[in-house]
């Protein structure tokens, strides 16, 4: 009988896209939530054979561009050392991310438009073991008054057979540190399209890769074909006469959004849009209280891949 809360994952960069990289639970291990793995996803193929009779094709369907999708969260914290990745740093890499680090300082992520890393994940069911590997895709960062920070991702991956093999080391994690209740102390920081100290009731950001999977006669890969970055601001009405984002949403001003949690180094994440579009308004109420729902845009500058940094400190 396998446990549905013995389940965990590992995961490593590749060197060579595709290639297993051998993650190990000692140095390897992410602490996730809500694991789900979809172990063959695939395009099936019938035989359009004509055979005299109706019913289905008596040879068997193929089952073609087989590959794998898992998707899970992961408290949004630091490494707890400044300087010094967070544990699920491979992960963030291979949703079309650049990795900069400055020593005893800062790791920050940053968008890019080719020579995207990969992951390999292995993804433990209890007892089995879902080896993915060329894993790319995309992330979504939550942060919600009274809840953890989170970024739930979305990979895609190589199909391999599942097998039994144990976890290599101990599941033990490492360079992840304790997450952060997203409230007043912990949000240093709260700008949105440059307002600041606005009451935000939640926010997220979502990356909004395009990824695809293809397969040639002679290759198969996980493509990131596009990202369309934005999200929604949920904060309490101010009056019009204090921010109009009415008059926002229908002009053409872009602004910076920054929001910062955490006041202690090694762990504390700061989100920067530097462009941000407003795109609309819509009331909504919480416990009484008037709200405004603001999705948004982060577009990039003429450089571009620009449009959102993720530092941890």
């Amino acid at each position: 009988m396998a446990l549905t809360r013995k389940r965990f994952l590992i995961a490593k960069s590749e060197s060579t896209y595709g290639t297993d990289s051998t993650p190990v639970g000692g140095t390897d291990a992410v602490q996730v939530t809500d694991l789900e793995v979809t172990p063959i996803e695939s395009d099936n193929v019938t035989a359009g054979t004509l055979q005299g009779f109706l019913g289905n094709s008596t040879r068997s369907t193929l089952v073609a561009n087989k590959r794998v999708s898992v998707t899970f969260g992961v408290e949004l914290s630091g490494s707890g050392t400044a300087g010094t990745a967070p544990a699920f740093g491979p992960l963030l890499k291979a949703c079309g991310l650049s990795e900069t680090v400055v020593a005893d300082t800062s790791v920050t992520y940053a968008g890019v438009s080719g020579s995207f890393d990969s992951a390999t994940i292995y993804c433990f069911y209890d007892g089995t073991r879902h080896k993915i590997t060329g894993c790319r895709g995309t992330v979504t960062f939550s942060l919600v008054g009274g809840q953890f920070a989170a970024a739930n991702f979305e990979m895609i991956g190589i199909y391999n057979a599942p097998d039994n093999t144990a976890l290599s080391g101990t599941f033990t994690v490492a360079n992840q540190a304790a997450a952060l209740e997203v409230n007043d102390t912990n949000v240093t920081t709260a700008t949105f399209h440059g307002v600041t100290d606005v009451r935000i009731e939640s926010f997220d950001l979502a990356l909004n890769n395009d990824v695809v999977f293809k397969e040639t006669l002679s290759s198969k890969e996980v493509v990131i074909v596009n990202r369309l970055p934005g999200g929604t601001a949920v904060l309490e009405a101010p009056a019009v006469g204090t921010t109009d984002y009415f008059a926002k949403a229908v002009g053409v001003t872009q602004a910076s959004s920054s929001i910062v949690l955490g006041a202690t180094g090694g762990n504390i994440i700061t989100m920067t849009m530097a462009q941000t579009d407003i795109t609309g308004v819509s009331y909504g109420d919480t416990n009484g209280v008037i709200n405004l729902s603001i999705p948004y845009l982060a577009l990039p500058s003429t450089s571009g891949n620009d449009e959102v940094s993720i530092a941890f400190t």
